[in-house]
């Protein structure tokens, strides 16, 4: 007879969110049965966040060496060795891998199925030949790379953002299909470790992005010699005796590229196949996209989606935020609500470019004319300088009464310095409040600071402080 488990919660997919709900709802004395056929940490810790910003750190390294000379030391062009790149990606993949695993799930309580779960109706889960009746489910299967339909791409080699760190050896020649976050990111990093790259965007590469900041990236990219064409398409690809034959696209003129590798980076798509849904009473709105309310359920009052799973931004701490929010609501009924601009995104590329909230795009469409947009450009803060990294944007974006909307920043530690305006939005505070912020000099977050002490000569002066002002000159 199968086994029946009957746990608070059942999560579905041992990723970053499905881990963070199943660790969460522990923590707080739940039972947590989770179940997850691959390998724990899903895409952010085996093939995506954290290899890729493994590989770009490395990148990193080669890029400094070439360009040491502004510093009084002498360039050097460094030796590549592909290999020991990919072992130092799985070297950091290895290291943190143990907190993730079956031990310490098992340490810490979590039943762990390792098997692939579907729905058997919308009260029961089937993984592994067990039978799982929770109280709740946790929809936290992520995504999978979106693979376009192109003429002979199923005959010939191609990497995806999933694949692409299981390769060893130098690519000659990468061409890159599509040019979003992902697609630029690893551009410029396989240029800085040796290859020819060639980026193919149909649309605008980075277009989700502000393109006063994206501009600033895509110009370092092209530098340093990534090819990146923008309303072009692939139409075809073929295998050759040496390398891929890659047709592209632009304004109707077709043109042959010589490619050692391609790597498809158009997109992800949420992973929902196999959950059986239809027999949960879990409802589309689409082949890959969930029904959902604000506060993470489905149209089965018993099952939630987080992360990727749930559509919207596709970053490894949105997942663990809507974790967080899906077992308040679970465990102590708690209102919660998705509110992706509290969640910052950050593209890694050098410089990088992160965003939290409105951007001015959005803000001239949703407001019209109620809003304001300081700048600050890096080349005016003297820790930049002191780096050479001038080479930046911040612009922060509020109402007219100087409450927060919005930040963007591009530029040298970005995606560290954006937590800071998230905390503030996320708490609903104005420009002025970055007045009180005492940064240490020389630091770029000094330049927080700069907007507090802007936004606050900019609004109108209140009349008590002008009255205050005049007493204060009659004293003697």
């Amino acid at each position: 007879m199968a086994e029946l488990l009957t746990p608070d919660i059942c999560v579905i997919g041992g990723g970053a969110g499905g881990l963070a709900v199943a660790i969460e709802a522990r923590s707080h004395g739940a039972s947590v049965v989770l179940v997850e056929r691959g390998r724990l940490g899903g895409e952010a810790l085996n093939s995506a966040s954290l290899p890729s910003k493994a590989l770009v750190a490395a990148a990193r390294r080669a890029h400094e060496m070439r360009t040491a000379s502004a510093f009084g030391l002498a360039n050097d062009q460094p030796r590549i060795n592909a290999r020991g790149v990919f072992d130092h990606v799985h070297e950091v993949i290895d290291g943190i891998a143990p907190t993730v695993s079956t031990d310490h799930l098992a340490a810490l309580g979590i039943e762990l199925v390792a098997a692939e779960g579907k729905f058997v109706d919308p009260r029961m889960v089937e993984a592994g030949g067990k039978f799982i009746r929770a109280r709740r489910f946790v929809i936290a299967t992520g995504s999978r790379p979106l693979v376009p339909e192109i003429a002979g791409l199923g005959e010939v080699p191609y990497f995806t953002s999933a694949s692409i760190f299981d390769n060893p050896r130098k690519l000659s020649h990468l061409v890159i299909i599509g040019g979003g976050p992902v697609g630029i990111e690893l551009a410029q990093a396989f240029r800085r470790l040796g290859s020819d790259v060639t980026v193919v965007e149909r649309a605008t590469p980075l277009g989700r992005s502000d393109p006063e900041l994206s501009d600033i990236a895509l110009r370092r990219a092209r530098e340093e010699g990534v090819n990146i064409r923008s309303g072009a398409a692939v139409t075809a690809v073929q295998l050759r005796s040496l390398g891929i034959g890659v047709t592209v696209s632009t304004d109707g003129v077709e043109e042959v590229l010589d490619a050692s590798h391609i790597l498809v980076a158009i997109g992800r798509v949420p992973a929902l196949e196999g959950l059986d849904l239809d027999k949960a009473d879990v409802r589309r709105k689409g082949p890959a996209e969930l029904q959902l309310k604000p506060n993470f359920l489905t149209t089965n009052r018993r099952v939630y989606a987080i992360g990727d799973a749930a559509g919207g931004p596709q970053q490894t701490h949105a997942a663990t935020h809507h974790a967080g929010l899906v077992v308040r609501h679970i465990l102590y009924g708690l209102p919660v609500r998705n509110d992706p601009t509290l969640v910052p995104t950050v593209v890694y590329t050098d410089p990088e470019i992160a965003e939290v909230g409105l951007t001015e795009p959005e803000a001239k469409r949703l407001r019209g004319t109620d809003y304001r947009v300081y700048r600050l450009p890096f080349a005016e803060n003297h820790r930049a300088r002191a780096e050479r990294q001038g080479y930046g944007l911040a612009k922060l974006i509020t109402d007219r009464a100087g409450r927060l909307l919005g930040a963007g920043i591009v530029g040298e530690g970005a995606g560290e310095m954006v937590s800071l305006f998230a905390f503030a939005i996320a708490n609903g505070l104005g420009a002025t409040h970055f007045r009180k912020l005492v940064a240490p000099y020389p630091t770029l977050a000094e330049i927080a600071r700069t907007f507090g002490e802007e936004a606050g000569r900019s609004l109108p002066e209140s009349p008590w402080l002008k009255r205050l002002m005049a007493i204060n000159r009659r004293l003697p």
